[in-house]
C-alpha cells in the first residue's frame, strides 16, 4: 500500500524554553516544529494549525497537561491528533490517567534524543497511515470525488457552522439525464467512463474551500454550497450544467439531446437552530424532479 508522503507538523507544548529547545532539537529532521508555553495556547494552535501529533509537558501553569489533553480530545476538530506526555512525574498513576484521557505514549524527562526521536516517529507513521485510510473511506472508487459518507459528514458539519454563524447553506442535487438508456445503447463500461467525466466537469466548477461537489448514489450527485446565497445556488449550479454540456458526450439515446445532459434541483436557507436537514434535502429533491418534469437540462432552486 502506497501512502503519500507528506510533511509533518509537530507541536511541542512547554512552559520551559530550554525543554522546547531541547525537544526541537531531538525531532526536527522528522517534521515541521511549532512550540506553545501554555495550554490555552497549544489548543488554538491546535486548531488553526492541525499539527500531526503534540508533544505535551503536563506541569504548566493555567491550565497543565491533563486538562489541555482532555479539552483537546473532546473537540472533534482535534480529538484526533495524537498526544505524547513529556513528564518527570513516574508514578503509575499518573501515567494510566494520561492515557484514560487520551494520550498515546508518554516520555520521560530528562529526554534521551534517540528514545523520544524513535518514538514520535513511530506515531507520525500510524498517524498518515489512519489518515490515508479515512481518505480512501470516503472517496468514491469510481469517479475519484468524495463518496455519500463524505457527503453526509459534510453536511453535518456545514450545517452546525451555519447554525452558529447563522449563515446560509445551499444544496444542489444532480441527476445524468436518461442514464439508464445511456447504459443500455453504450454499455456498463462506457457508463462507468461517462460517470467519472461528469464527477470531473462538476468537481472542478467549485472552487471555494467549503464547497463539495460528492457522489449522492448511483447516477445522482450532490453539491453543498455553505454561505451560498439562493441567487449564487442559481449562478452555480447554471455553471455545473453548462460544465456538462460543454463535454458533448454522445447519447443518442436522449430525448433531450444528442449529449449526456444533467437536471438540477437545489434549495437554500438561512440556518437557525430550529430547522432539519432532511428538509434542505427533501426541497432540493422535489426540485430536481420539477426540473425532470419540465423538460430536463435545467436548474430548478427554490
Amino acid at each position: 500500500m502506497n501512502i503519500p508522503e507528506s510533511t509533518s507538523k509537530i507541536l511541542i507544548v512547554d512552559d520551559e524554553p530550554l525543554n522546547i529547545e531541547v525537544m526541537s532539537g531531538a525531532l526536527e529532521e522528522l517534521g515541521d516544529i511549532m512550540f506553545a508555553t501554555s495550554g490555552e495556547e497549544a489548543i488554538q494552535l491546535a486548531l488553526t494549525e492541525k499539527p500531526d501529533i503534540v508533544i505535551l509537558d503536563i506541569m504548566m501553569p493555567g491550565i497543565d497537561g491533563y486538562e489541555t489533553c482532555r479539552r483537546l480530545k473532546e473537540n472533534p476538530e482535534t480529538e484526533n491528533i495524537p498526544v505524547i506526555f513529556a513528564t518527570a512525574m513516574t508514578d503509575q498513576a499518573d501515567e494510566a490517567k494520561g492515557f484514560e484521557i487520551g494520550a498515546v505514549d508518554y516520555v520521560t524527562k530528562p529526554i534521551v534524543q534517540p528514545i523520544v526521536a524513535a518514538r514520535v516517529k513511530n506515531h507520525l507513521q500510524l498517524k498518515r497511515y489512519r489518515d490515508y485510510l479515512e481518505t480512501i473511506a470516503f472517496i468514491d472508487g469510481l469517479t475519484g470525488i468524495p463518496n455519500r459518507r463524505s457527503f453526509d459528514q459534510h453536511l453535518r458539519s456545514e450545517w452546525q457552522r451555519g447554525i452558529r454563524t447563522g449563515s446560509d447553506l445551499s444544496l444542489l442535487l444532480i441527476d445524468i439525464d436518461h442514464f439508464k438508456q445511456y447504459n443500455d445503447t453504450y454499455g456498463h463500461q462506457a457508463g462507468d467512463a461517462c460517470l467519472a467525466l461528469v464527477a470531473k466537469a462538476l468537481s472542478s466548477s467549485v472552487h471555494r474551500p467549503g464547497d463539495q461537489v460528492a457522489r449522492y448514489g448511483g447516477e445522482e450527485f450532490v453539491c453543498v454550497l455553505p454561505s451560498t446565497s439562493l441567487d449564487g445556488a442559481e449562478a452555480i449550479g447554471a455553471t455545473l450544467r453548462e460544465a456538462v454540456n460543454f463535454l458533448k458526450i454522445p447519447h443518442k439515446s436522449s430525448s433531450v439531446c444528442d449529449h449526456v445532459t444533467i437536471s438540477i434541483g437545489g434549495a437554500h436557507v438561512k440556518l437557525d437552530k430550529d430547522q432539519e436537514i432532511g428538509d434542505l434535502v427533501s426541497a432540493a429533491d422535489a426540485n430536481l424532479y420539477k426540473s425532470k418534469q419540465n423538460g430536463r437540462d435545467r436548474v430548478t432552486i427554490g
